[in-house]
């Protein structure tokens, strides 16, 4: 068999290799938690924005911002989904080929393209 056949050298693995390694993946799993928490952060940054230009506007004193849940936003998102497919009317899905002949063009010519100095 093939894999019986396969062997691995550990001789290159030293200290330095192994700290490398798991630097890298601290610094991936870090950036990836810092980016959940700025994603989770967005939504009240701009809440909090809109509050306040609704506040500077004067339209309202002690305005509440409806925060809808994500099951509510993909309930609407699916709904408008499936109502504008339906605007659109019936295909035939039937494919035509025509071919057309054109005219020669000295651009699309493979002759020009091979190097008359290399020789072979």
């Amino acid at each position: 068999m093939i894999i019986n056949a396969i062997t691995i050298d550990f001789s290159a693995i030293n200290a330095f290799t192994t700290s490398v390694a798991l630097v890298g993946y601290a610094i991936v799993f870090i950036v990836l938690l810092m980016l959940a928490f700025v994603y989770g952060l967005i939504p009240k940054v701009i809440a909090l924005d809109t509050r306040r230009r609704m506040k500077k506007a004067g339209k309202c004193d002690d305005c509440e911002i409806a925060d809808t849940e994500g099951d509510t936003t993909a309930a609407i998102t699916m709904a408008l989904y499936m109502h504008l497919n339906e605007l659109h009317d019936e295909e035939s899905n039937v494919i035509t080929i025509r071919r057309v002949s054109k005219q020669y063009s000295p651009w699309s010519s493979k002759i020009y393209a091979t190097n008359p100095y290399v020789r072979m």
